[in-house]
């Protein structure tokens, strides 16, 4: 029976792992894999990412080389070729969900890949989708082409959804020890899905449904942008009292419960928080709901480089210059601070903004020597080198992604006018303006 071929092969570790997709959620799931013995096959349509794997080296900063190339040692190889498919026991779903224009969910890479493994599938395979969507996408949208191609899900195939909780960069939590949750569209589902995962991860978090799992992911980033929207709104009253928000954050922090520290910025960046609240404001409507509070917290967080833009003009205004013909150097536009990761950075919509505007634009970022290929954003830029006597060439600085490699004495020592939207400059009057 599938079932039980298929539970023996996890519990022997001699389940081939298929990886679609190897991106900043796949690829350290699939070296995961390897670290456990498990042999492990990579799926990417970017052959770029094959050939490097090949060698035995990254592409993501935080992914070193040496652990790809203990990896291929162990037999973890990547691949163009679908057809390979139909050699794998698991087949793991971590492809890109993003908005379309409208800010409606954009589930191509998700049907696309469904569509181009279903000829390969075969009896005894337990698919995984780890793309954050909205609750309903693995049954709705997954299960029947699945079943198209006449098999029984739950008996002949398995189908979970367990949403990823990737956090590129960070150093307490490990793709190891970050609990994941699990939900299976039959009970039988669920146990190979707890199988699946059970052998990698130290905790595995079953929930009663696919719905609830695909639900769970969404709670968990919802809450955080709320949460930023709410100190980003908080950002603009403490400005017009002429507090630091940064101050009564660090203060508010000093309680030991009921309150948890959320920090402000330029805007939401990352694959996951702008993105995900509107999966959900698109299903609700569905039943009729409007989530009215989910969807001020996104307006408040997509004002925030409109709010940046002000400051650098209100800064340039004071210099009696204008945005248009100005020199402004972005210092930082990764979306957060010590990774590579561009995903919807807010930083780029500023500079967008600013191109827009007649600014000439440079960048500074350690992280990304040269400006990525983006599908909504074009720049022919590459990173500038940040010294005493670059600086001055400016006539603004904008402090858009504050990575700790920086010398923020250094720049504010040497700069004519810097606009920090990340707090680095605490009590710091002069030539620095608060955004």
């Amino acid at each position: 029976m599938p079932f039980g071929t298929l539970t023996s092969l996890f519990k022997d570790r001699k389940a081939v792992i298929g990886i679609i997709g190897l991106g900043y959620v796949g690829l350290p799931l699939a070296l995961r894999y390897s670290e456990e013995g498990f042999p492990v096959v990579g799926f990417d349509i970017d052959e770029t990412k094959s050939v490097k794997i090949a060698a035995g080296q990254t592409y993501i900063e935080h992914i070193t080389s040496e652990s790809i190339k203990k990896a291929t040692q162990r037999g973890f190889r990547a691949t163009t070729d679908f057809s390979e498919i139909s050699k794998v026991d698991a087949i793991v779903i971590c492809v890109p969900t993003p908005l379309n224009k409208y800010r409606e969910p954009d589930l191509s890479f998700v049907i696309n890949t469904t569509e181009s493994l279903l000829p390969f599938l075969r009896t005894g395979q337990v698919v995984s989708l780890e793309s954050t969507t909205y609750p309903g996408t693995t049954d709705e949208e997954l299960l029947p082409r699945i079943e198209s191609r006449g098999f029984k899900v739950g008996e002949d195939i398995f189908l979970v959804f367990s949403p990823e909780r990737e956090d590129p960069g960070r150093k307490d939590f490990t793709t190891k020890t970050i609990p994941k949750v699990v939900g299976g569209f039959s009970p039988k589902c669920l146990e190979i899905g707890k199988l699946l995962y059970g052998g990698v991860i130290d905790t595995v978090v079953p929930v009663s449904s696919t719905k609830a799992a695909e639900m769970t992911k969404l709670l968990e980033n919802i809450h955080r942008a709320v949460n930023i929207g709410l100190v980003n709104e908080l950002k603009v009253v403490c400005d017009k009292m002429g507090l630091d928000i940064h101050e009564i954050i660090d203060a508010a922090s000093t309680k030991p419960f009921g309150f948890v520290a959320y920090r402000p910025g330029p805007g939401l960046g990352g694959h996951c928080i702008p993105i995900d609240p509107f999966y959900l404001t698109w299903k609700a409507r569905a039943y009729g709901v409007n989530t009215k509070f989910i969807e001020l917290a996104g307006e408040v967080n997509s004002s925030m480089p409109e709010y940046v833009m002000g400051k650098i003009n209100s800064g340039l205004n004071t210099h009696k210059k204008s945005i248009n013909g100005s020199r402004v150097l972005v210092v930082g536009i990764a979306y957060k601070k010590n990774v590579d990761d561009m995903r919807e950075s807010p930083s780029v919509m500023i500079m967008e903004h600013l191109r827009d505007a007649g600014a000439n634009i440079d960048y500074a970022d350690m992280h990304v020597p040269v400006f990525p290929k983006m599908r909504e954003h074009k720049f022919d830029l590459k990173s500038v080198e940040v010294n005493e006597d670059s600086l001055k060439q400016y006539d603004c600085v904008l402090i858009a992604t504050d990575h700790d490699r920086f010398d923020y004495g250094m720049i504010q020592k040497s700069a004519k006018l810097i606009v920090d939207t990340r707090g680095r400059y605490r009590g710091v009057h002069g030539n620095v303006i608060k955004a």
